[in-house]
């Protein structure tokens, strides 16, 4: 396989430079516009044997593992082309369904870094490995630190050390999510087959050295020294193993103001995908709520902790979205509708909202090219998009969130 020298031409929606080679694209991590290169190719696929030009906008990374871990894909990009870059992500995505709409500048909400974490865990001969994949790969890579991580989660490694080495075997990998609570961190196992008496006292013994809210299995409680509480506007929210939450915290309130600014003067709001409650409970400040998920340990966290003070009615529903989303005449009374799906957009959702007469909606997403597919629906429908904004509390990823404003 002989090396190819390469001009970088842009950064592709997924961090990867992008060059092209006999009428083709190639795609080579860790690269920048400009930069040339020299490279040894596979497919579609090059790795990076030397950088002969670097780019003036290239930076030291702030992690020594960027490069071989596979979790940040742009710590070497000076931070303007970097912001300027994941904005455009949102603006091409649109352009592409022909839509237009203002695009507003890209929010920073990193803050102190991520709340959660999914750490891998494998047996090897030495031992176990605790850590991240590397990029495009089933290879583990060992950590013992994140500098993305919120100082809360500083011993998540060690911690998850500790845990697989009683439940890791040869051939059965290990997954632990972290999550930083109030009352602690808050972990749950998955992967590990059945617990004996003799584990499950090992791994109680480590949740109270290291001082953890909660251990659980697969969702079962196995452990608990304090309740895994957060706050959400007026309420304290009782998290269900495993749950889903915004990144970072930064990244929650940012969203949050821009959801709440938008839903200003509405008396009835229905919550789609609405999880433990992020937007529902601070909506409920001002507003009666309808609060709708999948997600059973969710919606019942959510309908516990809507009855704190101060609150409107929050009335909950347990209902899949794709398979039986509202249909458009259970929207009638409505004065806004916010969603907040998965990566893959809510399109079977989406198509009913768009024959409704709900003056507006709230979209947050994850996935621009999911949501520019839902929008070109909504506008097709007769809703006009108002107004985007970009968020970002995945920094250094090709993630980025955004909230869009759809009236009627």
């Amino acid at each position: 396989m002989a090396d190819e020298r390469l001009i970088i031409d842009r950064v592709g929606h997924q961090g990867d430079g992008i060059a092209t080679s006999g009428g083709e694209q190639v795609y080579i991590p860790y690269t920048l516009p400009g930069e040339t290169v020299i490279i040894a190719r596979r497919g579609d696929r090059g790795s990076l044997r030397e950088n002969v030009s670097p780019s003036p906008e290239r930076i030291a990374p702030i992690c020594q593992y960027f490069g071989v871990c596979g979790g940040c894909a742009l710590q070497h990009w000076q931070e303007e082309s970097y912001r300027g870059w994941k904005r455009d992500l949102v603006v091409a995505a649109l352009m592409h369904k022909g839509i237009e709409a203002p695009v507003g500048d890209l929010s920073d909400a990193h803050g102190e870094g991520r709340r959660r974490a999914v750490l891998h865990a494998r047996r090897t001969r030495e031992g176990v490995t605790v850590g991240f994949m590397a990029h495009r790969s089933h290879t583990l890579v060992a950590i013992d630190r994140c500098p993305v991580l919120a100082p809360a989660l500083a011993r998540a490694f060690a911690i998850g050390e500790r845990i697989a080495l009683q439940l890791v075997t040869k051939d059965k990998p290990l997954d632990l999510q972290f999550t930083a609570t109030e009352g602690g961190l808050d972990v749950d196992v998955r992967g590990s087959g059945p617990l004996n008496a003799a584990v499950r006292s090992s791994l109680a013994k480590i949740a109270a050295e290291e001082r953890l809210a909660r251990l659980a299995r697969h969702g079962e409680t196995v452990a608990q020294l304090a309740e895994p509480l957060l706050r959400i506007g007026a309420a304290r929210v009782m998290l269900p193993p495993g749950a889903f939450l915004q990144a970072t915290v930064a990244g929650e309130n940012a969203l949050a103001a821009i959801v709440g600014e938008a839903a200003k003067g509405a008396s009835k709001i229905a919550d789609l995908f609405c999880g433990v409650g992020t937007f529902a409970l601070r909506l409920a400040a001002g507003a009666r709520v309808l609060a709708v998920d999948s997600d059973e340990a969710a919606v019942n966290a959510l309908a516990r902790a809507a009855k704190a003070p101060g609150l409107k009615p929050v009335e909950t529903a347990t209902r899949d979205l794709f398979r039986r989303p509202l249909a458009t005449a259970e929207f009638k009374g409505f004065d806004a509708v916010m969603l907040d799906p998965p990566r893959q957009g809510a399109e079977a959702q989406v198509r009913a909202l768009a024959r409704s007469a709900v003056q507006r909606l709230i979209y947050v997403s994850c996935n621009p090219t999911s949501f520019s597919r839902d929008a070109r629906i909504l506008c097709d429908g007769g809703y006009r998009l108002t107004g985007v904004t970009p968020v970002d509390q995945f920094r250094y990823s090709p993630h980025v969130e955004l909230v869009g404003i759809f009236n009627q």
